[in-house]
């Protein structure tokens, strides 16, 4: 037998956990009702959350318990409660994104598996040996990284994890702000809005000195679902991925329903277990199958490096084609329709008509043949030739009732009786993963003398296998019964439950941690003192840093006035990019003479990448390099270990937890652009009383990254020229984008992010820099921007009355410059955490 990976089920609600089961995942996924990425699913409370992870475990089936957003500082204590409860339940792990949340993990209750989130946007090999070395059993890699690269994860000495059937982001998991900076519903929090799925127009056009649009054009193109993703299904490729180092399949698809759970999970199921035994082979009816669960069309994604990933045309499900239109009946109000393939819909199936232009969908009512065609009422006129889909199947609703419904996981127990003075004494041993497990029971009666009609072993036998619709099946019966004895029907079939009622607990005790282990844990959590969620502020003044990825705009942030720059070099086609790599920093050396250059790595660092700048750095005199992610700060330490590191947003530091988790390695982090003044006061104040804190930062100025993708949306275009700005553009926002040296896709938000209004509150909450991103802007632009902020900060420092009326001045002096706008993002008032 072929050792295969756990297939790893979702459960958004109660239903698909049992639908998952039955359907023979190894592992479930789920949320509690708070601080999951699927915050708009169904979910379990927390007798609910007790009651799946012991109905899974009653039928050898795993829980892992997702933990995978980012915790603010006011949430530390209830996330501590959340863990201490799920560990106390018996979860086998717990999957996390918040760096702090796992830190405070493995000090509360370090036996509770850790699982990194794909929202933790690991992918490449330095940030699995990262997450090897800090307490994580297992990690979720981006689904960006393909499997030539997870061949190479094999001997990191810890779980790998992919998906394999589901829908895909556009963006990096946990990379994503455009839900969170169009309408203040964040990813990160589990509230995405989906902005991925809407219409969007490409733009191209000039820039002006400022580095704003100007003379845009929109590029011709019969696609509206620019940024829209097609499905993730490896079935048909399946054994690949069984043969790589991965650990765990997943699906995807917490918000979606228990049937299209049952359906895509024991598809999955049957061929992992045919690949077990070395026979399989993909089904075409199985594929359908998938296809009519649900399907943006299906593409096998960056992990085996499709190059069909992105689906344009449409966003939503679609289908199953089964034929055209032949004829329309105006009078009767009837299509004809003439099939292709085996598929026929029935009453109650839905259909879409797809025509130029349009679209109809209905519910089948009442089908019927006439001459070869299937005749069918629509609510409108359908245009002969329109393509039929069927997006509905009643026939795949009915299979997926079946497997819920005749699910029969049951956990073999051997009875070994004997009678002690007419009382039965049982030893059940259940089977499974709980290993030799003997369970004692003493019945709660003492047979008796039979007067004439004594009970028989087999009564005795018969009544003990009655075990119903429990999660037991009694397999072997082993008695020692002196026989004359009667017991009532009623006390055998109570000696029944009692064993099954401590055959359960036992099994479920197994699960649990002990009370000591429990206590120590409460003990921990109560020395931390999370609940405190304040401190005094220190009020500071900040310095000014500046983000470039020119020459020009490092020139201009300098003759401005700034000291610190953050150059991320853009080095565009180049035959020798290692030579022009060169070039750039060390001319940006020497234009930053007397002042501090940061070397800023992109947000993705893949494997590419890295191979790339190893060489350069004996090469290269910086006085430090930022990076994105923790992958990549691994990277520059093991080439570089005394090299000054900085950290930018892709960190994503949202908690005092997280900033002291990464305070070993980073001399400088950037705080995440989601939190609120407030929230970030009592951060950078509750980070502050560590002896030892990294500078912290926040971007006052720029337009947010909100998206990077492995897509390459300019390229729709193939009459590029020498044109120099690209955007989207929504029903009245441009969103602008630029293309990374390795083609990656990075869409910023629509408006300029502008907080010099609110420098007061900036100096109070005790920020040690403040930053002006300037990249993809100008030489004019990087200048005078950093002239006003230097401007602003000084005027702040000084005070006075008229401060105010000056720093609003100084607002007003860089709307003309700004793009597309200014906003204060999520400054005044943070992210919406309901739906309203």
């Amino acid at each position: 037998m072929i050792r295969v990976p756990e297939l790893l089920a979702p459960a958004g609600s109660p239903e698909a956990l049992c639908a998952a089961i039955a359907a023979g995942a190894d592992a479930v996924y789920l949320s509690g009702k708070r601080f999951g990425a699927r915050k708009l699913a169904t979910n379990f409370d927390e007798p609910e959350l007790l009651q799946a992870i012991n109905y899974a475990h009653l039928r050898g089936v795993k829980v892992y318990v997702t933990v995978n957003t980012l915790i603010r500082d006011d949430e530390l204590a209830d996330i501590g409660e959340f863990i201490l409860r799920i560990y106390e339940m018996g979860a086998d792990a717990m999957l996390v994104q918040d760096l702090g949340v796992a830190s405070l993990a493995r000090q509360m209750v370090p036996d509770l598996n850790l699982h990194a989130s794909t929202q933790m946007t690991i992918h490449n090999r330095e940030g699995v040996a990262w997450a090897a070395c800090n307490g994580f059993k297992r990690v979720v890699l981006a689904r960006e990284v393909p499997l030539r690269e997870i061949n190479k994860m094999k001997d990191i000495g810890i779980g790998l994890e992919v998906f394999v059937h589901g829908a895909l982001c556009y963006s990096y998991s946990g990379q994503c702000l455009m839900s969170s900076a169009i309408g203040g519903r964040s990813g990160n929090r589990g509230m995405c809005a989906q902005p991925c799925r809407k219409p969007y127009v490409l733009l191209k056009g000039e820039r002006d000195e400022y580095g704003r649009p100007k003379n845009l054009v929109a590029v011709p193109s019969k696609e509206k679902f620019l940024i829209s993703t097609r499905d993730l299904s490896i079935y048909r490729n399946l054994d690949r991925i069984v043969h790589s180092p991965v650990q765990s399949l997943k699906i995807e698809g917490r918000m979606k329903s228990p049937e299209y759970v049952a359906i895509v999970t024991s598809i999955y199921r049957k061929a992992l277990d045919a690949i077990s035994r070395g026979s399989w082979s993909p089904s075409r009816d199985d594929e359908l199958d998938l296809a009519l669960a649900f399907n943006r069309d299906f593409t096998e994604g960056y992990l085996l490096g499709a190059k069909d990933v992105m689906g344009r045309q449409m966003s939503d499900n679609r289908g199953v084609f089964i034929g055209s239109v032949a004829a329309f009946d105006a009078q009767r109000s009837e299509a004809a329709v003439r099939l292709s393939g085996t598929l026929v819909p029935e009453q109650g199936d839905g259909l879409v008509f797809l025509w130029p232009g349009q679209e109809m969908g209905l519910v089948v009512q009442r089908p019927h043949y006439k001459d070869g065609l299937l005749r069918l009422r629509t609510p409108e006129r359908v245009r002969p030739g329109a393509k039929v889909y069927l997006t509905g199947s009643t026939a795949l609703s009915r299979k997926a009732q079946k497997i819920i419904s005749s699910a029969k996981t049951q956990i073999p127990i051997d009875l070994y009786i004997v009678w002690e003075d007419g009382v039965p004494l049982v030893d059940a041993r259940p089977k499974g993963d709980a290993g030799d497990l003997h369970v004692q029971v003493r019945a709660g009666f003492k047979m008796q003398e039979a007067v004439n009609r004594p009970t028989t072993a087999q009564q005795i036998e018969a009544q003990l296998r009655r075990t119903g619709r429990t999660p037991f099946v009694i397999r072997d019966v082993d008695m020692n019964y002196p026989g004359g004895l009667f017991a009532p029907l009623g006390a055998l079939n109570q000696l029944r439950r009692d064993i099954l009622a401590n055959v359960e607990q036992a099994l479920l005790e197994v699960c649990r941690p002990d009370r000591e282990k429990i206590a120590e844990a409460r003990r921990c959590l109560e020395d931390l003192k999370l609940a405190k969620t304040s401190a005094p502020l220190e009020g500071r003044v900040p310095t000014l840093s500046v983000y470039a990825d020119s020459l020009e705009t490092v020139r201009g942030a300098i003759q401005g006035g700034c000291r610190q720059i953050y150059f991320e070099p853009r080095l565009g086609v180049q035959k020798d990019r290692a030579k022009r790599m060169l070039e750039l920093l060390q001319g940006a050396k020497t234009i930053c003479s007397d002042a501090e250059l940061i070397w800023k790595w992109p947000k993705i660092t893949r494997e590419g990448f890295l191979e790339f700048v190893r060489p350069l750095f004996s090469k290269i005199a910086c006085d430090g390099i930022m990076v994105e992610s923790i992958g990549a700060a691994e990277a520059v330490m093991a080439s570089n270990p005394n090299a000054c590191i900085y950290g930018a947003s892709g960190l994503n530091v949202c908690n005092h937890l997280t900033v002291r988790a990464l305070t070993p390695t980073f001399q400088l982090l950037t705080l995440s652009p989601e939190l609120s003044k407030g929230q970030l006061a009592r951060m950078i104040a509750l980070s502050r009383q560590s002896k030892s804190v990294p500078m912290l930062e926040l971007v006052v100025q720029g337009n947010l990254e909100v998206m990077v993708s492995e897509d390459c949306i300019p390229y729709l275009d193939k009459d590029t020229g020498d044109l120099t700005f690209w955007g989207l553009q929504d029903f009245r926002r441009i969103f602008p984008l630029r293309l990374d040296d390795e083609k990656r896709t990075h869409i910023f938000n629509a408006a300029e992010t502008c907080l010099l209004d609110w420098m007061p509150e900036l100096f109070e909450i005790g920020l040690d820099r403040v930053a002006v991103d300037a990249r993809g802007r100008t030489e004019k632009y990087a200048r005078e921007m950093t002239q006003i902020y230097l401007k602003a900060i000084e005027m702040t420092e000084k005070g006075g009355e008229s401060l105010s009326e000056g720093l609003c001045a100084l607002k007003d002096s860089i709307r003309p410059m700004a793009l597309g706008g200014i906003t204060s993002g999520h400054f005044l008032k943070g992210l919406r955490e309901e739906l309203s």
